[in-house]
């Protein structure tokens, strides 16, 4: 259960685990009979057995399961997380589950297959196979057709009516028939042949047998079943993926000691061992060590990250490198891959407005069909027709009927769709956000830590002709910077670290700080200044103070025994990417538009590299969601992209927030897209994958309704055989799990990006 308020407390959502579903009707069923409690609104999903609950505090989740089972299905509260030998238990139960179905269907194939070819080729028709037919199709029709037996009487007692009771009433119907004409319709006689016709026709003295529509039917529909089940499966599988993540045991460290515990009584302050090729327990900041870990599947960033002491670290990385020793920072539900995969499992929740249409639809549709059956059948009769055509039109009707497919046209497809996401690196709220993203036609763009890396870094360096060089010149001013609390100062030295990472650091002797101009030292002989620049700088330094200045960067001077021999740019650098993830953006026709709270400078700088043409500045919380108003008003569909408290405003405000993974929990809390990997070309995947997910959804939905508006027609005129019409229910089923299977392999395929010169 979560029950976190809504609405200053006046509402609570309660997650439910519904069984016993089996089409759309099932689900209007369901949403149906919790609406009926005063205040309860209640979102069900038929992919994935959920339902997500909003109801007030009065009214307790064990009255929400009692309302569930008064309409016929079972409901539980989803259990806490349990020891990793439960869950195997577990896992080992609903494997034997699926090998019993499995069981079901071979039993039912084995015994349907003779009953189906004698019935359909009259040449291989002996003397008396009419019974042998009968005896093999009797436990098909009872055992293997038991599951919509049971669960169309279960409808019955609740007075409601699913798919369930159409197959089952399908599957009376023919072998009752068929029954009758052995009996006493003349069928039963030693000699009878039986021609196979795909329509139905008149008899010629004795009753026909549909002993292959007793048998076809239940044969088709648990094959299609069993195949849809696997396919759903298949849809979730990146969330079990992500769950796997998360490793079953850790090594905390005590003193010098080392011991194996279950990660469950691991607890933040802990210090755990990370051994190369171990996935990272949990969230945490390495106290010891560097190595490179590989975050593809959690965050979805395709090359290794280096990280070192006091570096953070993310629950299920894969340590690549060496030992590290990890101090937790966060456990259990609070960990980043517990976050991804509780946004995942929301987002799979809810239903695009097309799905809602037709759920609607699908709470009527099982009764028209009844009534559409014995209008058939009473027409057919009254029209003076072969009784056993009118039975067969009537069986016809009803096993041909399909919300099935109604009901997985949506939920196959978001999960698909939010699970292939999460692999890129984005996370979406729920449908209604991949409608959002589809019709994005603009975005508001922070600067500081969305375009820009968010801290200080060497942009460029720049050595005077025929002197010591840019790579001793970096050691030297690196060296001298070693320790300095300044930003400027751990800049460079950061960078002399990771440009040059070979050998200890050279000494420094005679070190000073000059108050407001820089700090200067004697290495190896020489005397070693980085200050400030001054009006006397050669032609070449000149030049790049000149640039450094227009990219709003800030100059450093590196002086060797009194001669400037360097010029060092430090500033918040662009983010590798950002450029093509910003033209990625124009060609998928969003318009771009970067406000910052930083200085007009920094702003049109970065802009004009990037080539965004609208550039606000300066602004604060409560100017940048008056800009997304703004921009509202003007009739754009805005999203607003940032990562800090001062951007939640406009999140907030916008039509869509999209907030960077490595941004503050307020910034995450307020968005309805998480861009986990941290760059902003994942935006423009996300709006890729939207706009394919809502086509594949649309898709879904046409071939669901117009498979309906063909085939029920047909099936009451006569021209569908029921074993063809049970055939055809379940392909149209497994067409539509199919379809929204696509999307697991959807690969993003940017335009190429323009080069740029400078």
């Amino acid at each position: 259960m979560s029950g976190e308020p809504v609405a200053a407390a006046e509402s609570l959502t309660t997650d439910l685990t519904v069984g016993g579903m089996t089409c759309a009707a099932c689900v209007r069923r369901v949403e149906k009979k919790l609406g009926k409690l005063d205040g309860v609104t209640a979102t069900v999903n038929l992919a994935t057995g959920r339902a997500r609950v909003s109801h007030p505090p009065r009214i307790s989740p064990e009255e929400l399961v009692a309302a569930v089972e008064k309409a016929g299905y079972t409901a539980a509260l989803p259990e806490p997380p349990e020891p990793p030998e439960t869950r195997e238990g577990k896992d080992a139960g609903a494997s034997e589950d699926a090998r019993q179905e499995r069981d079901r269907l071979l039993t039912t194939a084995l015994l349907a297959l003779p009953v189906l070819v004698l019935s359909m080729v009259p040449a291989l028709q002996f003397r008396n196979w009419q019974w042998l037919c009968f005896a093999l199709a009797a436990p098909v029709a009872v055992w293997g057709a038991l599951p919509f037996h049971a669960r169309a009487a279960r409808g019955l007692r609740h007075a409601a009516a699913t798919m369930d009771t159409l197959v089952s009433l399908g599957v009376v119907a023919s072998f009752s028939w068929s029954a009758y004409a052995l009996f006493l319709g003349g069928a039963g006689e030693p000699g009878m042949r039986m021609p196979f016709t795909l329509v139905p026709s008149a008899s010629d003295g004795a009753a026909h047998l549909y002993l292959e529509a007793a048998v076809g039917v239940p044969l088709f529909v648990l094959a299609g079943r069993f195949l849809e089940a696997r396919a759903r499966r298949g849809t979730g599988a990146v969330l079990r993926s992500l769950a796997q993540l998360a490793a079953k045991e850790v090594t905390i460290r005590v003193g010098n000691e080392e011991r194996h515990v279950p990660v469950e009584r691991l607890r933040a302050g802990q210090v755990f061992v990370v051994r190369p090729g171990e996935r990272v327990a949990t969230d945490g900041q390495v106290v010891e060590g560097s190595s490179a870990v590989d975050l593809s599947l959690v965050t979805g960033e395709s090359e290794p990250v280096e990280v070192g002491p006091g570096s953070a670290v993310v629950g299920g990385a894969v340590n690549a490198g060496g030992l590290l020793l990890v101090e937790a920072t966060a456990v259990g539900a609070d960990t980043q891959l517990a976050r991804i995969t509780r946004l995942v499992t929301e987002a799979q929740a809810g239903k695009a407005r097309a799905q809602r249409l037709a759920d609607t639809v699908a709470g009527v549709f099982v009764p028209v069909v009844l009534a559409l059956a014995v209008t058939c059948l009473g027409f057919w009769l009254g029209a003076g027709a072969d009784p056993q055509a009118a039975v067969t039109a009537c069986v016809a009707v009803l096993v041909v009927a399909c919300p099935c497919a109604l009901g997985l046209a949506t939920p196959t497809a978001l999960m698909a769709a939010t699970g292939r996401g999460a692999q890129l690196g984005v996370l979406v709220s729920g449908p209604q956000t991949l409608e959002g993203l589809q019709h994005l036609d603009t975005v508001v763009l922070d600067k500081t830590g969305t375009l820009t890396s968010g801290h200080m870094t060497v942009a460029r360096v720049t050595a005077v002709p025929d002197g010591l060089g840019e790579e001793a010149l970096v050691r030297l001013a690196g060296a001298v910077e070693h320790g300095s609390e300044h930003p400027l100062g751990r800049a460079i030295a950061a960078y002399a670290r990771r440009e040059l990472p070979e050998g200890p650091v050279p000494e420094v002797s005679e070190f000073a700080a000059l108050p407001g101009r820089g700090v200067r030292g004697r290495i190896e002989g020489r005397l070693v200044e980085v200050l400030a620049p001054d009006d006397e700088l050669p032609a070449a330094l000149a030049d790049a103070l000149r640039v450094a200045e227009a990219a709003a960067h800030t100059p450093v001077l590196v002086r060797v025994d009194g001669v400037a021999d360097a010029l060092i740019e430090v500033g918040d650098v662009v983010r590798p990417g950002s450029y093509r993830a910003v033209d990625r953006l124009r060609r998928l026709g969003v318009r771009p538009v970067l406000a910052t709270g930083d200085r007009e400078a920094p702003a049109q700088a970065v802009a004009a590299a990037l080539g965004i043409d609208e550039v606000h500045a300066r602004c604060t919380p409560e100017t940048k969601a008056a800009l997304v108003r703004d921009l509202q008003e003007q009739g754009y569909r805005v999203a607003v992209i940032g990562d800090g408290v001062n951007d939640a405003a406009a999140l907030a405000g916008a039509d869509l927030g999209i907030a960077m993974g490595s941004g503050t929990d307020v910034a995450i809390g307020a968005a309805d897209v998480t861009l986990v990997r941290g760059d902003i070309d994942a935006l423009a995947d996300a709006v890729r994958l939207a706009r394919r997910t809502l086509g594949t959804i649309r898709a879904n939905l046409v071939w669901a309704f117009g498979y309906n508006v063909v085939t029920v027609p047909l099936a009451m005129v006569g021209l569908l055989n029921p074993m063809l019409a049970a055939a055809a229910m379940s392909v149209s089923s497994l067409l539509v799990v199919g379809n929204s299977l696509r999307l697991r392999a959807w690969q993003p395929s940017p335009a190429p990006a323009r080069r740029r010169t400078r």
